[in-house]
């Protein structure tokens, strides 16, 4: 059962299905936002890959909401085309925000009306999770394996400007700034949150963390992927290390498969 839009066509080796659990259990579709900057859709094809090869009996699809193909809308043609009667979709998508409560809703219900037979149910974002913080901690650590003189373990004379998109919502920053939060408590770090597109800026949160004593500071984004803004990030702050973006990680991989268990559930006995 072979798809030019299945993510184990980027990447990932194809595996023999397991008898027929893979033609009668719900397909996995991730979602991921997209980008006129063609390493994100490079990153989240890694990403999904890593997705796919963790549950190869199973048939998992990229998809994206704008500005990269395939559209979600394609992707779902294609499961049809499978025979798929059922699907999962999961948003790759760090907060609850517009693009989840309405783009999404939005678009699947355009595919409903165009395929009445395909039952298409949305699992929950990606954030907030403990394990992504776990992963925004690995990638500062893989940060300061790569600078000079990096500390042998985490240190309280460390600083990290944990940089997240940013929101006209006050709400939303309120949850990105959580994250800094949480990883200080997990590593003893000083952590300050900073936003690439509002206030603090970069600039602020650096300020910050050496009021506090901090020696050294990194900069973590909290990002998917690389784009446009971790692109302004960097500029606004070339003096400084940058951690990688979370990207293909164990823990996405894992939140995934538990959102689509999690929807399966509540769409039983359709995943039984």
């Amino acid at each position: 059962m072979t798809d030019v839009f299945a993510a184990r066509d980027i990447g990932a080796q194809p595996v023999p299905p397991r008898g027929d659990r893979r033609s009668t259990a719900p397909a996995l579709i991730a979602v991921a936002h997209g980008s006129r900057d063609p390493r994100s859709a490079a990153t989240m094809a890694a990403v999904v890959a890593e997705i796919a090869a963790a549950r190869p009996d199973l048939d998992v699809h990229l998809a994206f909401l704008d500005l990269s193909a395939p559209s979600v809308e394609q992707v779902v043609d294609a499961v049809v085309g499978q025979g798929h009667t059922h699907a999962i979709v999961a948003p790759l998508l760090l907060g609850s925000a517009f693009h989840a409560r309405v783009d999404l809703p939005g678009l699947l219900d355009s595919c409903r009306a165009r395929h009445p037979r395909l039952r298409l149910t949305q699992a929950d974002v990606l954030g907030p999770d403990p394990r992504l913080v776990d992963a925004l901690r690995d990638r500062v650590m893989e940060a300061l394996g790569n600078v000079a003189n990096p500390p042998a373990a985490p240190d309280a004379r460390l600083g990290v400007a944990v940089a997240a998109v940013g929101s006209s919502s006050a709400t939303a920053n309120i949850r990105s700034a959580d994250v800094a939060r949480r990883l200080s408590a997990m590593t003893g770090w000083h952590t300050e949150i900073c936003f690439a597109t509002t206030e603090p800026t970069v600039h602020e949160a650096v300020s910050r963390l050496r009021a506090r004593g901090a020696e050294r500071v990194l900069l973590a984004p909290w990002f998917l992927a690389p784009g446009l803004l971790t692109d302004r990030l960097a500029a606004a702050a070339p003096d400084l290390a940058h951690a990688g973006v979370l990207g293909a990680h164990r823990a996405m991989t894992e939140i995934v498969w538990d959102r689509y268990d999690a929807a399966c559930a509540a769409s039983l006995p359709l995943c039984a």
